[in-house]
Parts: C-alpha cells; structure tokens; sequence
C-alpha cells in the first residue's frame, strides 16, 4: 500500500469525473487482463489435449499392430497417414524396447534416421502410464510426444512414442490470442464509453447543484431550485438553509448599523446647534471636534457596513456605468482646470459587491486624483483570471500630476494621514478604499503613473456577463 500512497495522493485533488473514470479503466483493464489470461490457459490446455487425443490414436493404432499375433519384432506397416511417410515432416512414430540399440528401433520414414525424445527424464517414469510432454525433433523443431509402454509378457516390453508439430498448437494459441485481443480491446472501449455515460448521467445532479451556486453567486438566483436526487437534496436544503441565515444576519447588520447611523448624528447635529450659542472661539472649538467626530463615525459606520455586505453572495454591480458616471461628476466639479477623464472599461465588466461600496473606493480615487492632476485623468481596466477561475480585476487610475516619492505612497494610505493641508479633505479617502478593498478580498497600491503622476492600482473581484 505504500507504493500507492503517492498516486492516491496525487487523485486526491482531482475531480470526482476524473477519479471515477481512472478507477474505472484501471480495475477495467486489470479484470480484463486477468480473464484474458485465464482463457487463453484453459485455450491451450484444451489445444494440447485435442492434439495429444491424435497423438494417441495413432499410438493405439501402432500398440494394436504390435500386440497382434506374430512376430513383435516384425515391420509394423504404415498406419494411415501419409505425413509419417515423409521425411523431416514433423509426424514421427517410434516403437523399441527399453535400452534398445539404434539398429533396434523401428520408425517411421519421416524420422530420416533420427530417434524421438524420450520423456522419461522430463516426466515421472512409471510404466504402464501414458506420458504427455515437449521435445526436439532432429531438425530442432518443437515437438509434442505421447509416450506409452505396451508390455507383452514373455515378449517383452516396449515403448511407443508418436510425436507431432507443436507449431500447430502454437499457430491455433496465436490466432485464438489475437482474436481474444480484439474482442477484448472492443470490449474495453464499450466499457468505457458507457462508464463515461454512467458518469455523466450520474454527476448530472452535481452539476446542475453548481450551476445554481454559479447562478447565486452573479446575482441571477437567490435560492437553488430544481428537483434533486435524495442523497443531494438534502444538500441543497442545507444550502438554502444557509443563504436565508446569511441573508437575515446582513438584513440586522444593516438595520443596526443604520440605527447607530442615527442615534450619534443626531446627538452630533444637537452640539454643532448649541455650538452657535457658546462665545466664538468655543464655538469653533466644538465645530472642529464636531466635525471630526463626524468623519470618524462615518468612516468606521462605512467600513461596518461594508464589512456586513461584503461577503454578500449574488451581489453584482456593472462597474462601467458607476465609473462613468463618477468621471463625468468629478470632471464638472473641476471644470476649472479644464479636465480631461478618458475612460477604458468593458462595458460587460462587473463588481461583486454592494454599488455603493464601488462608488466610494473609486469615487475616492478619482477625486484623489483629479484633485492633483493638471489636465488629464485616464481611467481603465486590466482583467485577471486566478488560478480557481475567478476572474477579478484592476482598476487603474493615473494623472499627470505631480506625483509621490516611493518612501511617502505608504505613509497616504495610514488612516487619517495627509503629506498636504493644503488640499481640503479629512485625510481618510485612501484609507476607506483599503480598508473597503481589503473586506473584498482586494488591494490597493500606488504607483508611478506612464503620465507622470501617480497610478492607483484598485484589484477588486469581477466577473464578465
């Protein structure tokens, strides 16, 4: 077993179609295998047989002449068959006495002076038996001999040998082989198909179950419907078991972070009210703070929010639409540096996520910068294809500004953190984009942008209707 433990090691990971088919060829071929062998034994054991119930009829025939009245010595005669008559045909009989001389043994003509082997070194030597075995003829061609003893009392004893060609066995094992070979190779390919039938009909239900997972996942189903075998049905019950669990957990995150939304603006709003009363400095003080706090519960709300949604299964946003209408927006609010926002984007190219938290990363992103470009923002898309065969992709968006040494593209990404007060802003664009990015499995990095600014580079999950 500790042969095969790499091999099963190396099925485990494969696809269950794959690892029924493997299994089925192999045990297949290795029954087959097994049967072919067996019947091509029984094939040549009854070959042997039938050419040795020949042999043996010619040595009765030969025993008959020589228990017949006369001399035993005396020339037995052809016994029916013309190939003993020929020299070196492969038919030989030969008849003498035990530890006969040469000049005693009587053959046929075929032999051409040559004796056949003995069998009795090769097989258990008792008399009386009828011995069945292989030899060489004297023109080295294999040989199948039956050996008998006869014993005629005061006459003596004597052994009689017939031998006849083994290529005649070897020929009708060959041609039964080749037979066997074809039935069992078209024998092997109907197994096969049919198990590959088998396997697709069987795996049918499997399929169609991640189908309908694939069909919840890009938002086209919201449960898995269809008629299921009973082994898998109660699968797919748990499943949708499991999509209304998920679905009323986000329904109560969103009502709790909405209700938090507004129990802490509305105190806020009633402290920047009564600011207005308190003596001008204070009052700028408390608005300051006010305002802070406000950027920071909106923030860490955002981030809860989308933490929520963020695993939301058959949530799928069209990320053209959003992106465009993001450039014209951020292209009119800069109109005064007469900004020009070229677009890239597939128009079947969407996000796996809430639109709403597509709009805030790229809507931070854009406006980062248009904010610093001096005329041109270009905006476009780069689609990944990952190793599981879900696409995502990469947002990329570049300006001609003035761009950011190496050492301070880290530091912007710190919450809160700004190289430049002279900019407006909280500070907290780039890090609600990677804080968003990361709840969706993403990334954001910047770059050198190919205009001479900075590149943002935005991956987020997608998919391609």
């Amino acid at each position: 077993m500790r042969g095969f433990r790499p091999i099963l090691d190396r099925f485990a990971s494969r696809p269950i179609a794959v690892r029924l088919a493997v299994s089925s060829v192999f045990w297949s071929f290795a029954i087959l295998l097994v049967a072919g062998l067996i019947l091509l034994t029984l094939y040549r054991d009854n070959t042997e047989r039938a050419f040795d119930q020949r042999l043996l009829v010619y040595a009765n025939t030969l025993a008959s002449n020589l228990v017949a009245p006369g001399d035993p010595d005396r020339d037995l005669g052809p016994i029916g068959d013309p190939r003993f008559e020929l020299p070196l045909s492969g038919w030989y009989w030969q008849v003498a006495r035990p530890n006969a001389k040469p000049e005693e043994i009587r053959s046929s003509k075929s032999l051409f002076g040559g004796q056949v082997p003995s069998l009795a070194a090769t097989v258990d030597n008792r008399f009386g038996q009828i011995r069945r075995g292989y030899g060489k003829a004297p023109d080295e061609r294999n040989l199948r001999i039956i050996e008998r003893d006869i014993d005629l009392g005061e006459d003596g004893r004597y052994i009689i040998r017939v031998a006849g060609p083994a290529d005649e066995i070897d020929v009708g094992v060959r041609d039964f082989l080749f037979a066997l070979t074809v039935t069992f190779a078209l024998l092997g390919l109907a197994l096969g198909f049919s198990t590959l039938l088998q396997i697709r009909f069987g795996l049918r239900p499997l399929a169609n179950l991640r189908s309908a997972l694939g069909a919840i996942r890009r938002g086209e189903a919201e449960r898995i419907v269809g008629e299921y075998p009973r082994d898998i049905s109660p699968l797919a019950s748990e499943l949708n078991l499991l999509l209304d669990t998920n679905r009323e957990i986000l329904e109560r995150a969103r009502t709790q972070v909405g209700n938090l939304a507004h129990a802490l603006k509305t105190p806020l709003s009633i402290v920047m009210n009564e600011a207005e009363n308190a003596p001008e400095e204070v009052a700028s003080r408390v608005r300051e703070q006010a305002a802070l706090m406000r950027d920071q519960v909106n923030y860490y709300l955002d981030r809860a929010r989308a933490a929520a949604l963020a695993g939301t299964l058959g949530t799928l946003t069209d990320v053209e639409p959003v992106i465009g209408g993001l450039a014209r927006t951020f292209a009119k609010i800069y109109r005064e540096k007469e900004l020009a926002v070229e677009l890239a984007i597939p128009r079947d190219l969407r996000f796996r996520g809430e639109k709403q938290d597509l709009e805030e990363m790229a809507g931070n992103l854009i406006d980062n910068a248009a904010k610093w470009a001096s005329h041109k923002v270009e905006i476009s898309v780069e689609i990944i294809r990952e190793d599981d065969d879900r696409p995502r992709f990469r947002l990329l968006i570049d300006d001609d500004g003035p761009g950011l040494p190496e050492t301070a593209r880290a530091e912007v990404l710190k919450r809160g953190r700004r190289l430049d007060e002279t900019k407006p802003g909280s500070g907290l664009g780039l890090s609600i984009v990677t804080d968003l990015a990361t709840l969706y499995r993403g990334s954001l990095r910047l770059e050198e942008s190919p205009l001479g600014g900075l590149r943002a580079v935005l991956e987020l999950p997608g998919d391609r209707g």
